[in-house]
């Protein structure tokens, strides 16, 4: 972490925006001044009361406001700010969805959305085509790589200061319709103008399946939608088919999904009959989750990776892993996410997920993090304290040592907030740097790995393909020296020590963005893992002895 208060307060600053909290003022009437239309007859005091026919108080009240308030009131906002409010007094993840949010949030998990299919990043208020999704629509039509879009419907979107967000919602819509776009290409004078006709887009949640050598295979999920489990079975048949015969499965920053296609995938690692999750509620009897059938990966050794944003869904697979002693967890403690919502589809479009239950580990762990009910701000803004104050890593395996389960093969496991890892793997100290952070924070690794990939793209592409760029391509003097004039012209200050504490983990990740811009997550990731130290420690335990050992417990002398 950085070394001084300022820096902190910076980086929390960066979180801070994902925290909420809805501040109710009730306002108490000490004194009211009714004026009557009769002077005749007074009331006795100057307070009356209204009495309801029926027992339906919200809703008598509701109707109240909205028919007798002072001023104009909204019905429908008037109800979504009452449903909140009751919400917000429960537990920090049941919510309540408006319709107009609802396909933007739910979509992801169907593994499924309509528009024109491209991958973009807003550079210097610009909307950049990262990549035209394959098969879709913008590809079908000629959109490449590097492409501005400087228009939509004659409406300039260049340089206007608007938000990546309204960007989507004006190029998504229904499949089947038409939306033209005016974007500009570097090396042809004209700007080009396309009419592209909406289509459904897949949506990936599997990020990349690649053999790390020749016994060691790697899939990465970045999140537990409908088409998860396909996705996965096909990657790990396609890796098996290489001669995988030891498997790594990072779910960092996987923060869940459904728990249904959760426990598919478990199933896919863990024999018959062994327990994977089970659920609890005051309304809601315990339920079990078992592995069922025979997985295509039951018996090989087994590594995953989590960190602090991993959570729900992937803790559940996490938790039945190293519970039933079938694999280890490396990485850093997980969010902590043991509530299980159940989502109620209202009438006018809009959904209420309310917490019905939790869910426990094979050892009987509650991984929920603790929580006040109503007190969702410290409740978020503690994860991220966590991440600030602390060495991320470092103090997880002391957190909750009060609460210890015991695994079947006698393994220690630690509950009452996330899945602690077997091995703890904490951030590398250049990557805690000042300098180091403040390029991730504001940008700038990634604007000029862009920029560099977009001026040079037609050279790159000559390596042919991702294999080629990671074996052959370098951050070399030159292009370092000119990243360095880059960050000098942002007005970023730093020594000339952070630069060389920091040297080679600049260049590693310059190499994987640059990579990313023209040939996609395979050439990001291999290129990335080189300086990722819990991925490193995962090949090293399962190209070693210490795995078969890390999963025997210890003996006391």
């Amino acid at each position: 972490m950085s070394e001084n208060k300022l820096y902190k307060n910076k980086r929390f600053n960066i979180y801070l925006p994902l925290l909420f909290a809805v501040v109710l003022v009730i306002g108490v009437f000490l004194g009211i001044n009714l004026n009557f239309s009769t002077p005749l007859k007074k009331p006795a005091n100057k307070f009356f009361s209204i009495s309801f026919e029926n027992h339906n108080k919200i809703n008598n009240i509701l109707n109240y406001i909205y028919e007798s308030y002072v001023d104009a009131i909204d019905k429908s906002d008037l109800e979504e700010q009452s449903i909140k409010n009751i919400l917000k007094n429960l537990d920090p993840h049941s919510s309540y969805i408006p319709a107009s949010e609802f396909r933007e949030l739910t979509d992801p998990l169907m593994g499924r959305f309509e528009g024109i299919g491209i991958e973009f990043n807003m550079i210097n208020d610009t909307a950049m085509i990262i990549n035209p999704i394959p098969g879709g629509p913008s590809e079908r039509i000629g959109l490449m790589a590097g492409d501005r879009i400087v228009k939509v419907e004659d409406e300039n979107i260049a340089g206007v200061n608007i938000p990546s967000s309204e960007v989507v919602n004006i190029l998504k819509g229904e499949k089947g319709t038409k939306v033209n776009v005016t974007v500009y290409r570097r090396g042809v004078d004209d700007l080009l103008e396309f009419t592209i006709k909406r289509d459904e887009i897949p949506s990936y949640s599997l990020d990349i399946a690649y053999m790390v050598n020749e016994g060691i295979g790697y899939i990465k999920l970045s999140r537990f939608s409908a088409t998860t489990h396909d996705e996965f079975r096909t990657a790990l048949d396609g890796l098996k088919s290489e001669g995988m015969s030891k498997m790594i499965l990072d779910l960092r920053g996987n923060q869940g999904g459904f728990m249904d296609i959760a426990i598919e995938i478990a199933d896919e690692l863990l024999e018959p009959r062994n327990l994977i999750v089970y659920t609890d509620g005051h309304r809601r009897s315990r339920s079990y989750a078992y592995a069922k059938r025979n997985g295509a990966f039951e018996y090989q050794p087994l590594i995953i990776l989590i960190d602090e944003w991993s959570a729900s869904a992937s803790e559940i697979i996490a938790g039945a892993v190293q519970d039933n002693d079938r694999g280890l967890i490396v990485g850093r403690r997980s969010f902590g996410k043991g509530l299980v919502q159940e989502q109620v589809q209202l009438g006018d479009g809009s959904a209420l997920r309310l917490t019905v239950a939790r869910y426990y580990t094979p050892t009987g762990r509650s991984i929920q993090s603790p929580y006040e009910a109503g007190d969702t701000e410290d409740y978020f803004s503690s994860f991220f304290h966590r991440l600030i104050d602390e060495d991320p890593g470092k103090n997880d395996t002391v957190v909750h040592d009060s609460l210890k389960f015991e695994t079947p093969a006698g393994r220690i496991v630690y509950g009452g907030g996330g899945i602690t890892p077997d091995l703890t793997v904490p951030l590398p100290s250049d990557q805690n740097a000042e300098l180091f952070n403040a390029l991730i924070n504001r940008g700038l690794i990634y604007r000029f790995a862009f920029d560099y990939a977009d001026r040079n793209r037609q050279k790159i592409a000559e390596y042919e393909t991702a294999e080629g760029f990671i074996n052959r391509f370098t951050i070399d003097k030159t292009i370092f020296d000119q990243f360095i004039r880059f960050i000098d012209e942002n007005g970023i200050k730093y020594e000339t020590s952070d630069v060389e504490k920091t040297r080679e983990m600049i260049k590693n990740h310059l190499k994987a963005y640059i990579g990313r811009n023209i040939y996609g997550n395979d050439a990001f990731f291999p290129v990335f893992h080189k300086k990722d130290t819990a991925f490193k420690e995962a090949v090293k335990l399962l190209k070693s002895n210490d795995y078969i050992a890390s999963l025997k417990p210890e003996t006391e002398e």
